[in-house]
């Protein structure tokens, strides 16, 4: 092993380093999980693991395992546990951790464990290690950061030589000391024999039988270690396959002999000299103090420093550096004869005896050698407190004067205390992550909340380790009710004797007491009646009584704790508190990643504390998840609160690190609580007279053992009897069995499929996101079988790996994914087949093709993604032995023809390798089912969703009816977090339903907000979104959900007709709030748009609204008849998209629209007709040049009465016209750019019968919202609040949805909410009088909070990931987090209210428009966007490539310079994309089809 370079700083770094070396593995303790700043030992773990170093005593070709454990996750217990996997284990610890850790550290101390701990950086607890002595371990210090490095070598090289257990205690001081180089390993050598641990012993022992360094094995008598136990194993001792130590008699003189001699051998290969104890000062000393604590190297510099005169300047001092084994003798040893009076520092926080544990130590040691006793010292001793260098000299002078008097005082306190006595690092804080279940109990309860067991409560004197656990809480509330006990008695007094003025009092006191004993739900409410009273009677009873308001009011009591209690529901409290039958409450935050739950040692699983607080049936129990269900957490929050008697809420937040993002803590939730990890349930005992279950399961998935545990009739007396407890192996492996089965069984039925076939066998197999693949692959076996070939074909994860090497011929089809990945269904094919070492294929002959684009990652260091998984799949097959057919095919999308190109080549010389070139007629294949075919055999839109929707045995519904289902507003969705997790269960994907209502203008009452509000937490995932055409969509809406969700939304006045599909979309307007009789008449006309262009979907009604006898029922009495007399049965080639906009505000982005109707006002404010804009279209494919987006040409003027038909003659000149061969060129921008400006004008001018004036002057001077209050011209008011990304949700830091809701309760007739095209809500028409309510609830629920930065206000992204199925990476969860790094930034540099127009989308689709953006990030892959830049700030330019494929660090890098470049060269009022053009860092797209062009990064070749 070459020597290590480099120098560590810090006594931590010098042991963890050492730790490292000597071990197999390490547990670092840790403070927290917070990814930055690293502290105490990991820094030097993290670097160790990160450059791959190899340990000292590790097997060959391992690397030492470093595993981080939370402090409160009972660590020691990890080690104890790992005793059964390791022999050289080290733990990093602080000194905090060890006395709650004692019975671990019992059983540690006999194997050779090293621990190395670090006392608090500013005023340590010795008594922390002096708590330790009688344990059995070697226990010693070291006082610089050279001795911290060479007695973490000497405390290793000490375990291995007698098998026991070192604990290496240091004081670290704040800051860096002058750095010192790596242990040398040339020295190491000289001490330590590293390839005596190649010989590992007999039958499997994983230790060396023997370890002796230069002739030290005969040091102690017995035989060493790891000799003796190596002889107790093979003589059957030992059955576990590990060394035991245990035996290993070293008595105390024996382990002190060894001490000394790993002490010598040191001192032989370093030059420096240790002992068990070090005498410093004058030899004649006539006083001595012996320290233990931080400051002793502060009293010897002190000391060495003094003048002639002063009090100390000719005391001793000695220190202590191995404190157990204690030698008296060596102790005497340094103590000059001279000395007659010897004080001992101990630096303890909290002394628990009257004497010391070293003066003990001393006394005894003094005591116990008669050879001295007429010399014995006065000894006194010292509790050693806080001390500077400004307060030492003072100390030591008292300390002299004390100790030199006649009658010296005992015990006296040396320096301060308190402040100084918590490390911050080790300070017990509540995660941050775990305080959104906190938060939601701060605003369920308010001031009646009380958690017992907060770390924030005034506990003088008892540590936080003592007063966060559960007896501790528990023990506060049985106080608590002792002291309402007492209220009670004086309450019952005071009404005996009529001590109240009021007879009202009276009354309300003794309800008071009634409701105690009889129904605590009402306490709060009669307790604030009591107090209002007590607060006016003027009695002096009152008086007294007030100081107990909090008893009066009642509260909610909470103990709340980690998942740390479930590992022993005794030890814990946990099961005290259930017995007790109290009415006190439990949350436990249960924090293991889902994706984590594998690591979880098996050895110390967690109990279900639901099921067995269920066992006692006195408790309320639930299981919830916030980042899972919102709603359902609530209502568990308020049910236990409710309850009398114990409850239990398990509450699940994963993280791994502090730091994590909520976004990954969300996406953990959903795979744990999808898959039945984590199930969501309400248990409560009692009868319930509503005929409710006691049992209420919150989650669609459950784990079988129990929900079937549950389903028993005397389901809690089975508890004890009957709870499966699965070994998470078995649990971890039913979906690879299941998926086993289901591959064989395909593979059978396929074998069967070629019995009788004549022609050789050729297996075809496919790898697709898109369907090209599969469609090629299918167009394969077609041909195939046309030429008498017997050709099966399967995705490749649905081919059994295991049966490779028995097919004959091969042919594999694979498109690319993400950055040259494989696509979804061929991952796990691909997988194994890469890490497979046994697969012969050496009978197989192969061929693969593959799909991919060459421009896509146009970066030179990214050519490498181009067709990367054909290619790797190809050279792959060639290295397990398979005989290639044809030489690798390539398929092109930048080809001429695309993959057409390539292919045809590559098929005819896989028919000639197969002999069947020259066999067989033609195929007469099917033309392909496209959008338009789909639409034209639908019938009038009808397709076969009624089958569709009651088919049962899936959540889908087919291909075809999904394009059909977008017509009646739904998409077809599945939860793309947990896609990958459901198929290796052998499960289809998590299908449920996006619907998007059509509400023309974006005007919704109070009771349709309410009726949303309402469906989207009974039939969707209790959300709903904003979206960028105003209005509402709806998400999670399950199959069976899905026409009751449409009905009601019905029943709400609204609709769902033409919400998505190639027919006219919702109708956008401005929201106007400061012109209402404007907003009025353009909100009628965007409605009289909307009818008029509304397909008449007779199937509508039909589906959706007919009642359980199937009977029609017509809503909005519209006629009912299979005619569309606008658009036909093929419909429009793609959607249409209407948008009204109100200069100078273009915040529904006038030219990005199919149709733009620029409302022209006169001066009085009076609509007069509209400026018409056509072509806007954002729809684009990445790297494919002919797509872009485009912004719309103005057509010309016309009058406001004829702008209806005007809309309609639009619509059909791009009916008649647009492509309906290529859907990626049908939308009207297309179309425009096809015809030429003139010809479409002409062509509509012609349906018109009249033509188009000369557009009227206009400007914009903003596309953003202007957020706030507002009052119009009739005196109503209105107020624009900022909805980031549109999403209307309740997190427990933020209940928008409540308040919204609330908000909506409160409005009176004629108020309504807007919602704009900018994903935002106006609320509109609130009267004066009603102001204060609302400016209220508004301030209440932190709604009018508008104080946030420019660029976050100016800001928007689409849905994405998880439901959307074209994204390719992530948007509305992301933005904000980015947004987040980019602030303080910008707050630097003064930047902080600048509106600047950032956008993002999951694709190129361009929901959010983000082409027209200052600034855009158009996902790519998942992580990776383009970046863009140059966008007009009013949304009247496109913006460009800037950069191409970029991830997060990549992209703030780029953005950084430029917004300073901004900061400091702009002009007056210039805006950033302004600028960017101006100063040449972009080039402007003054047309759509100049999109390509001039792009800052060219596609290198």
């Amino acid at each position: 092993m070459p020597p290590p370079i480099g120098f560590v700083s810090t006594r931590e770094d010098a042991a963890a380093r050492v730790a490292y070396l000597f071990s197999e593995t390490v547990l670092s303790v840790q403070p927290n999980l917070k990814a930055a700043p690293v502290v105490g030992f990991q820094h030097a773990l993290d670097r160790m693991v990160h450059d791959n170093v190899r340990g000292i005593v590790a097997e060959r070709g391992t690397l030492p395992s470093v595993y981080s454990v939370r402090y409160n996750a009972d660590p020691f217990l990890t080690a104890v546990e790992e005793l059964g996997k390791t022999t050289f284990l080290s733990i990093t610890a602080a000194s905090s951790t060890l006395s709650a850790a004692i019975t671990h550290l019992a059983k540690l101390a006999k194997f050779p464990v090293v621990v190395h701990v670090s006392m608090s950086r500013d005023f340590a607890d010795f008594s922390e290690i002096t708590c330790l002595r009688h344990l059995g371990f070697t226990l010693i210090q070291s006082f610089s950061l050279r001795e911290a490095q060479d007695l973490a070598i000497a405390s290793h090289l000490l375990a291995i030589r007698t098998g026991k257990g070192v604990i290496h205690f240091f004081h670290q001081p704040e800051g860096e000391e002058t750095p010192i180089p790596f242990e040398d390993f040339n020295q190491i050598d000289k001490i330590f024999d590293r390839n005596a641990l190649v010989n590992r012993g007999t039958e499997g022992s994983r230790v060396a039988n023997k370890v002796y360094w230069n002739g030290a094995a005969d040091v102690v008598a017995e035989k060493p270690a790891m000799e003796e136990a190596a002889e107790e194993k093979a003589n059957g001792k030992q059955a576990n396959g590990n060394v035991d130590l245990t035996t290993v008699n070293y008595n105390t003189a024996g382990l002190f002999q060894a001490t000394e001699a790993v002490f010598d051998l040191m001192r032989a290969a370093v030059g420096r000299t240790y002992k068990a104890f070090d005498y410093h000062g004058a030899g004649n000393a006539e006083t001595a103090l012996l320290i233990l604590g931080s400051s002793a190297q502060n009293f010897i510099t002190t000391i060495g420093h003094a003048g002639w005169g002063d009090i100390y300047s000719k005391v001793g001092v000695i220190t202590v550096r191995v404190y157990r084994p204690w030698s008296a003798e060596k102790l005497l040893a340094v103590i000059p004869r001279s000395v007659k009076r010897l004080g001992v520092l101990e630096q303890v926080h909290r002394q628990t005896t009257k004497w010391g544990p070293v003066l003990l130590d001393v006394i005894s040691s003094l005591n116990n050698d008669l050879s001295i006793a007429a010399a014995i010292p006065v000894v006194v001793g010292y509790q050693l407190g806080y001390l500077d260098s400004k307060t030492i000299h003072k100390a030591l002078r008292g300390i002299i004067q004390n100790i030199q008097s006649e009658t010296p005082i005992q015990n006296l306190l040396v320096g301060g205390r308190a402040s100084h006595d918590v490390d911050p690092e080790y300070h017990l804080t509540q995660p941050e992550l775990e305080t959104a279940y906190s938060k939601m109990l701060y605003n369920i309860f308010g001031d009646r909340l009380s958690i017992l067991n907060a770390l924030d409560r005034d506990n003088t004197g008892i540590p936080q380790t003592i007063t966060s656990n559960p007896e501790y809480g528990f023990g506060t509330y049985l106080a608590k009710e002792e002291r309402k006990k007492e209220l009670m008695s004086k309450l019952q007094v005071a009404i005996n004797e009529n001590a109240f003025t009021n007879q009202e009092t009276n009354d309300l006191v003794s309800r008071w007491l009634l409701l105690n004993s009889e129904d605590s739900s009402k306490l709060s409410e009669v307790g604030a009646k009591v107090i209002s009273k007590l607060e006016s009677d003027r009695s002096e009873i009152a008086s007294e009584l007030l100081n107990d308001k909090a008893l009066i009011l009642g509260t909610s009591s909470w103990i709340i704790g980690s998942d740390a209690w479930s590992y022993d529901l005794g030890t814990s409290g946990v099961h005290n508190v259930i017995a007790s039958g109290k009415n006190v409450n439990v949350l436990i935050i249960d924090s293991q990643p889902y994706t984590g739950r594998s690591a979880e040692d098996s050895s110390r699983r967690k109990k279900d504390i639901g099921l067995y607080a269920m066992n006692y049936s006195n408790s309320y129990v639930a299981s919830i998840a916030v980042y899972s269900s919102y709603t359902q957490a609530l209502q568990a929050f308020i049910e236990a609160d409710k309850f009398t008697g114990p409850s239990i809420i398990t509450a699940y937040l994963p993280y791994n690190e502090e730091t994590d993002s909520a976004l990954t803590v969300l996406q953990e939730t959903k795979k744990a609580v999808d898959s039945g990890y984590w199930p969501l349930y309400r248990w409560d005992p009692r009868p319930d007279e509503s005929g409710l279950p006691n049992f209420q399961l919150d989650s669609q998935a459950l784990k079988k053992e129990l929900k079937n545990f549950l389903e028993r009739e005397n389901h809690l007396s089975q508890v004890a009897r009957r709870v499966p407890v699965f070994d998470e192996n078995v649990a971890g492996s039913y979906g690879s069995k299941l998926r086993m089965q289901q591959r064989k069984k395909a593979k059978d039925a396929y074998s069967k499929l070629l019995e009788g076939l004549t022609g050789p066998p050729l297996t075809i197999l496919f790898a697709s996101d898109g369907g090209t693949a599969e469609n090629l692959a299918k167009r394969l076996q077609r041909r195939a079988k046309g030429r008498g070939l017997g050709a099966v074909v399967m995705a490749m994860d649905d081919f059994p790996v295991e049966d490779l090497g028995a097919e004959e011929n091969l042919v594999i089809v694979t498109s690319t994914a993400g950055q040259g990945e494989f696509p979804q269904n061929g991952r796990n094919f691909w997988d194994a087949v890469k890490s497979s070492a046994d697969l012969d294929l050496t009978s197989v002959k192969y061929a693969v093709f593959g799909l991919g684009d060459s421009h896509y990652w146009p970066r030179k260091q990214d050519k490498v993604y181009y067709n990367k998984p054909s290619k790797d799949l190809y050279h792959r097959l060639e290295i397990l032995g398979a005989k290639r057919m044809v030489e690798l095919g390539l398929g092109n999308s930048q080809d001429p023809d695309g993959y057409q190109t390539a292919y045809p080549v590559w098929e005819t010389e896989l028919w000639k390798a197969l002999g069947v070139d020259g066999i067989g007629a033609a195929v007469d294949e099917p033309p392909p089912l496209t959008n338009e075919d789909i639409k034209i055999q639908s019938n009038y839109l009808r397709g076969t969703l009624i089958e569709g929707l009651n088919d049962e045995s899936t959540g889908a519904i087919s291909a075809s009816d999904s394009q059909v289902a977008k017509f009646h507003g739904a998409y077809l969705q599945d939860d793309r977090d947990i896609r990958e997790q459901r198929k290796a269960s052998g499960l289809e994907p998590a299908y449920f339903f996006m619907i998007r209502v059509r509400m023309p203008a974006g005007v919704s009452t109070p009771a349709q907000w309410l009726a949303i509000d309402q469906i989207a937490d009974d039939k969707g995932n209790h959300t709903f979104k904003i979206t960028t055409r105003g209005t509402f969509q709806l998400h999670g809406v399950i199959k069976k959900k899905l026409k009751p969700a449409i009905k009601a939304i019905n029943v709400a006045l609204l609709d769902t007709i033409a919400a998505c599909g190639d027919a006219n979309r919702n109708l956008l307007c401005a929201g106007v709030p400061y012109n209402n009789a404007l907003h009025k008449e353009l909100a009628a006309y965007a409605r009289g748009i909307s009818e008029h262009l509304l397909p008449t979907m007779t199937a509508y009604h039909e589906i959706w609204l007919t009642d359980d006898n199937d009977e029609k029922k017509l809503v909005a009495g519209n006629a009912v008849v299979d005619f569309e007399p606008l658009y036909g049965a093929a419909y429009l080639p793609r959607k249409l998209k209407i948008a009204i906009a109100v200069p100078p505000y273009n915040e529904v982005d006038i030219f990005a629209h199919d149709v733009g109707l620029i409302a022209i006002v006169d001066d009085g404010g009076k609509l007069t007709g509209f400026n018409v804009v056509a072509g806007g279209g954002m729809g684009t494919t990445h790297n494919d040049k002919t797509t872009y987006p485009r912004t719309g040409s103005i057509l010309g003027y016309v009058k406001k009465e004829d702008v209806v038909v005007v809309c309609e003659k639009v619509m059909l000149v791009q009916r008649d016209n647009g492509d309906r061969k290529d859907r990626k060129h049908a939308r009207l921008q297309y179309t425009i750019d096809y015809m030429g400006l003139d010809v479409f004008r002409q062509k509509v001018e012609e349906l018109l019968g009249f033509k188009f004036e000369e557009a009227r002057a206009f400007r914009f001077e903003s596309n953003i919202d202007q957020f706030g209050w507002v009052k119009d011209e009739r005196g109503l008011n209105h107020f624009t609040m900022f909805v980031e990304n549109g999403r209307i949700e309740d997190t427990p830091e933020f209940r928008m949805k409540t308040g919204l809701r609330e908000i909506a309760l409160a409005m009176k007739a004629g108020a309504e909410f807007r919602l704009t095209g900018n994903q935002h809500v106006i609320l509109s028409n609130i009267a004066e009088e009603d102001m204060p309510e609302v400016k209220r609830l508004l301030a209440e629920y932190k709604i009018d909070n508008l104080q946030y930065s420019g660029l976050r206000l100016s800001s928007s992204a689409c849905v994405a990931f998880p439901t959307c199925g074209v994204a390719m990476a992530e948007s509305e969860r992301y933005l904000p987090i980015f947004i987040s790094k980019l602030e303080s930034y910008l707050e630097e540099l003064g930047l902080r209210h600048d509106s600047v127009v950032m956008r993002m989308t999951g694709c190129p689709n361009g929901c959010t428009r983000p082409w027209l953006a200052e600034i855009a990030m158009v996902g790519k892959a998942y992580g990776v966007y383009n970046l863009m830049l140059g966008g007009g700030y009013v949304g009247q330019r496109l913006n460009k490539l800037y950069r191409s494929a970029v991830n997060e660090e990549q992209a703030l890098q780029l953005l950084k310079p430029l917004f300073k470049r901004w900061a400091l060269e702009r002009e007056e009022g210039e805006h950033f994309g302004d600028f960017l053009i101006r100063a040449g860092v972009i080039k402007p797209t003054l047309d759509g089809k100049n999109f390509h062009d001039d792009i800052a990064e060219e596609d290198e070749e």
